[in-house]
């Protein structure tokens, strides 16, 4: 009931894991990453014990078709699993037990391996898997994302919708810079989890999002003007002071120009 990519951006050194399913809570079982080691996807009749077991094998340094092999190998169940690891280096392997109800298959490529089963058709990984292909250059977290829409336009899961989620890592990436999560955001139980996935990510971005600082916008003249009446509106005497109550406090630095993304959120909050 679940299709999902793991992938690899061998540029911006991150790994990650997109996964659709009509079943409760799927970003629980199903992906799994660590920057520099790799991503696992374990699902169908999912055996937990892949993720952590396989990203050991990874962080031993085998290859990502050793480690389906090893793992299948030693798994009673493995004719109802179905399994997607992609390594450190962008190898990628998977694996679709006989015993995994139709449609359930596999593609895999360089730097991504696409998966599912109890799906409409093969159509819906031939989606994953082309879209990751044609959309080189863009953040991985939106490649993952657009993985999923494609894969649900092409036909999806054979009984619907329920939960989605994204995962990607990356060395000290995450939270602070001390942390190596990039992004892990969960839609565990709505009628167009998907949609609602992105419009979280778009919340997601815009909290730890970077906009490039030749872009950011010069904080004189009128623009100046403006930005103080509006803080002065909500009873904040610097911009650092509102940024850091309303969670943008990372996309501020300085007062002498403002991120677009900062600005849009200040007049949003303290429009009429």
């Amino acid at each position: 009931m679940t299709y999902s990519i793991a992938a690899h951006d061998s540029d911006a050194q991150q790994w990650g894991v997109a996964v659709q399913s009509k079943f409760l809570a799927v970003g629980s079982v199903v992906p799994w990453a660590e920057p520099q080691v790799g991503a696992i996807a374990t699902q169908a009749y999912a055996n937990p014990r892949y993720g952590p077991d396989g990203l050991a094998l990874l962080r031993d340094g085998l290859a990502a078709e050793e480690v389906v092999q090893r793992l299948v190998a030693a798994d009673d169940g493995r004719d109802e699993r179905q399994l997607g690891v992609v390594d450190a280096h962008g190898g990628s392997a998977s694996w679709t037990g006989p015993g995994c109800n139709d449609w359930a298959g596999h593609r895999t490529g360089p730097g991504y391996a696409a998966q599912g089963n109890i799906l409409v058709s093969g159509e819906t990984v031939d989606a994953l898997a082309e879209t990751f292909e044609a959309s080189a250059g863009r953040s991985l977290a939106e490649r993952l994302l657009d993985c999923l829409v494609a894969a649900q336009t092409a036909g999806g899961d054979s009984r619907g919708q329920q939960s989605a989620a994204l995962l990607v890592v990356e060395r000290n990436s995450g939270y602070a810079q001390l942390s190596d999560i990039a992004v892990d955001l969960r839609v565990d139980d709505h009628p167009a989890p998907i949609e609602e996935l992105r419009r979280i990510y778009g919340l997601h971005d815009q909290l730890f999002g970077r906009t490039p600082r030749a872009q950011w916008l010069p904080l004189e003249g009128d623009l100046s003007t403006e930005v103080d009446e509006r803080l002065r509106r909500l009873g904040y005497d610097s911009l650092a002071a509102w940024a850091g109550v309303a969670n943008l406090e990372k996309r501020v630095a300085g007062e002498s120009a403002i991120d677009p993304v900062v600005l849009e959120a200040l007049r949003e909050n303290s429009s009429d």
